[in-house]
């Protein structure tokens, strides 16, 4: 409960009060027979676990709105990259689910707590689902293995795009990988563009989240890059070709000597 909007607390606490106060002693009172009316006549007996009810979903309720809270000041706080690496990895993660609510998105935040099988969050808006991986890496490059893997969770769980969402930068490769493919790559300079929007219209921004047409994702700028050498073959030395397994779709570099030499990496 305390995952959700804070109003589904309040909501769910009242709902379930009358129902435990006073439908249940209804329900079986509307039976008849001796039973029926020993609970139609002592009803007020369900009363403590009613007011048990109702306060642990208001507390939830109000424990949603704190964290809420705590997220929008994480974010408006954030003043260029420092300040983005200075947070924790947990933090790294709720403070783009935030940005990503102001634009719109509804956002289930599935890294926290426990394994998330490389998910760190869940967008959905206009019936489509994507999954989002962050990257709270500014001196290393994003490598391909973590847009492969994310590309294949894209067909595990039946989504509709993955995001891969980094404070720095990503590899040659992995930028040729997500070419052509429902694979979003946003850097950190882009990722501060659509941060400093978000602060600097907030009102706008929650005004969109409940309307027909929210604002898009600024589009990222392609930065053209020189294609990288192909390897050399580990077993003759050759140079090596870019090929595709047949069962698995994952991308290898096997040897341009192939059938003759049967070198991969």
């Amino acid at each position: 409960m305390a995952a959700l909007p804070w109003p589904f607390g309040i909501v769910a606490g009242i709902v379930g009060f009358i129902a435990i106060r006073y439908g249940i002693a209804w329900w079986v009172g509307s039976s008849g027979g001796p039973l029926g009316q020993a609970f139609a006549q002592h009803g007020a007996v369900f009363a403590p676990l009613a007011w048990i009810v109702l306060a642990l979903c208001w507390i939830a309720a109000l424990a949603s709105w704190w964290g809420r809270r705590g997220r929008q000041q994480l974010l408006d706080t954030r003043t260029g990259l420092d300040s983005l690496a200075t947070v924790g990895w947990r933090q790294f993660e709720l403070l783009v689910g935030e940005a990503f609510r102001r634009r719109g998105y509804v956002v289930e935040e599935n890294g926290l707590g426990g394994a998330d099988g490389g998910i760190d969050l869940i967008l959905r808006r206009d019936g489509r689902r994507t999954l989002v991986q962050c990257k709270q890496w500014r001196r290393s490059r994003v490598p391909v293995s973590v847009v492969r893997e994310m590309y294949g969770l894209l067909a595990h769980h039946g989504a509709d795009a993955v995001l891969v969402v980094a404070l720095g930068a990503f590899t040659t490769d992995a930028q040729r990988f997500a070419d052509g493919k429902p694979i979003e790559l946003i850097g950190g300079e882009a990722l501060l563009r659509m941060i400093r929007e978000v602060q600097a219209a907030p009102a706008q921004a929650k005004a969109t989240a409940g309307s027909a047409k929210p604002m898009p994702v600024p589009a990222l700028v392609p930065v053209p890059v020189e294609p990288a050498a192909p390897p050399a073959c580990p077993r003759c030395g050759k140079a090596m070709v870019e090929r595709s397994n047949k069962r698995t779709g994952e991308m290898f570099w096997g040897c341009a000597a192939y059938p003759a030499c049967r070198g991969t990496r």
